[in-house]
């Protein structure tokens, strides 16, 4: 009789523990269906296990209470951690490329021997861009703050999207999206911020992408060595190349021969 009321307790602990939890929902990751599916497998699966009287059915009794848990508080701590979100409760919002909860954030900065006004002036002219990012093919300016980019992709194959600028400040920020029809949904930003010490400038750029095929996606660009983050930190010191020598340096650690003036 002690030992039920303090499995009861227990169990009464543990579902406000989760009323709790479920109550922030900030802390939601997982959609109403899946939550139903989880809690449904994990009951199933802990009776079943609990009914073994083995290790193997301990072992099942947990990951079913694992799943009880995950549908009970609509949390998912590997979701959390690989950044996914499928609740769907974010609206479709025509001023937004990609929407909270979904795709993949970077970002990298590098330090510049040069000042914000000359970096900016530089970047601003984005058909400049290509110069030093090797993945671009090209960038075509096609209006006041839009513009059309091509960019290289596994397998060599090309992507294609059109951008606007959606914010910037004269000699310290440029802020952009992709707009509808984008092979690549992207948005991000480039700041450019007086170092310090006063002797140069921190470009730091960040940058928010939904890859085609999601994050298998991006583990298979990953794989190719085609994957943003690696492709920005490598741009960027280009980019401090060029503005500082003139050059860039190719994969092969000599001059692409293109030089480049503010």
């Amino acid at each position: 009789m002690q030992e039920a009321i303090e499995q009861t307790g227990t169990t009464n602990n543990q579902e406000n523990t989760a009323e709790q939890s479920a109550g922030n929902s900030s802390d939601v990751n997982v959609g109403q269906t899946e939550r139903w599916a989880s809690a449904l497998a994990g009951g199933a699966l802990a009776i079943y296990g609990l009914t073994r009287r083995t290790w193997g059915g301990v072992v099942l009794a947990l990951v079913g209470g694992t799943l009880i848990y995950r549908g009970s508080t609509g949390y998912c701590q590997m979701y959390d951690m690989l950044g996914v979100n499928t609740t769907g409760t974010e609206t479709d919002n025509p001023l937004v490329s990609v929407p909270a909860g979904k795709g993949i954030k970077v970002e990298k900065s590098v330090e510049i021997n040069r000042s914000p006004e000359e970096l900016y002036r530089f970047w601003r002219n984005f058909e400049n861009l290509p110069r030093f990012m090797n993945h671009l093919e090209s960038v075509k300016v096609t209006g006041e703050g839009r513009s059309h980019w091509v960019a290289r992709a596994p397998a060599g194959k090309t992507v294609e999207w059109d951008a606007e600028i959606n914010n910037e400040k004269e000699n310290e920020l440029i802020a952009w999206r992709s707009l509808e029809g984008a092979d690549v949904d992207n948005a991000g930003s480039v700041r450019f911020e007086p170092s310090a010490d006063g002797r140069g400038t921190t470009v730091r750029v960040t940058l928010k992408y939904d890859p085609p095929a999601g994050k298998l996606g991006s583990l298979i660009a990953r794989f190719f060595g085609e994957e943003p983050s690696q492709q920005i930190e490598e741009d960027l010191q280009r980019f401090k190349q060029v503005m500082e020598t003139g050059e860039a340096a190719s994969v092969e650690g000599q001059p692409t021969g293109r030089s480049a003036s503010a």
